[in-house]
């Protein structure tokens, strides 16, 4: 029987182009990707307001700098790691290490769940100072919804890619509890058990004295030759 660990064939196997195509993680991260570049070029293009009565540029966000920055650096890191990842799943059924496996799950699912939390932080952050910016006439406001909405969407896409990632995770954990058998429990080996492993002596249990010991003489006695 073939051994299975986290979601894929621990034998490994030939790259599937079209069958990673259709897999959910790959369109969730594809998506992410999209989004994380509408949010931090958008920011980054539009995000970023030159008023007549000031000299330095502010963002559009209520004219709060850490908004806009927060926006840029979250979609960044979303960016980059969208891309890390789908290298790893089209790497993963390749990988016959449960070990490694396992870290890769591990990474994505503490990855998604964080980026979960934070891409909500972000949407939230950029939908309330846009609430409270108040001169709204030389700002992009086209650009400023698309931003807080596709943060808002990468909430949601994040949020799926941890729940594939923790499905991912549990597969794996009850692969391993239902497919290991601790060989010296385990009764249904072709191999019969050791006959030395339940006695204390060093030899077989029926062991017995050689017939011959009694004749011999003690060690470290002579007797001479009778002539």
């Amino acid at each position: 029987m073939q051994g299975s660990a986290y979601g894929a064939s621990l034998a490994g196997g030939a790259f599937d182009v079209v069958n990673f195509a259709r897999q959910p993680q790959t369109i969730l991260r594809c998506l992410s990707w999209v989004f994380s570049i509408v949010v931090f070029a958008s920011i980054t293009a539009e995000g970023y307001m030159n008023p007549l009565e000031a000299e330095d540029t502010k963002c559009m966000f209520n004219k709060n700098d850490s908004a806009c920055s927060y926006g840029v650096g979250i979609g960044v890191l979303a960016f980059l790691a969208c891309v890390v990842f789908l290298v790893l799943d089209a790497y993963f059924p390749q990988i016959s290490n449960a070990k490694e496996r396992k870290m890769i799950v591990m990474g994505d699912l503490i990855f998604s769940g964080a980026w979960t939390f934070l891409w909500f932080v972000c949407a939230c952050l950029l939908a309330n100072q846009w609430s409270k910016t108040a001169d709204s006439s030389v700002i992009a406001k086209d650009a400023a919804r698309a931003i807080v909405t596709f943060s808002f969407f990468s909430v949601v896409t994040w949020g799926l890619l941890f729940y594939f990632a923790f499905g991912r995770y549990l597969e794996g954990v009850s692969d391993f509890d239902q497919g290991y058998r601790d060989p010296a429990n385990d009764h249904s080996t072709p191999y019969p058990p050791s006959p030395y492993a339940s006695s204390s002596s060093s030899g077989p249990a029926g062991y017995q004295q050689s017939p011959f010991s009694n004749n011999q003489e003690q060690p470290g006695e002579y007797q001479p030759p009778a002539y």
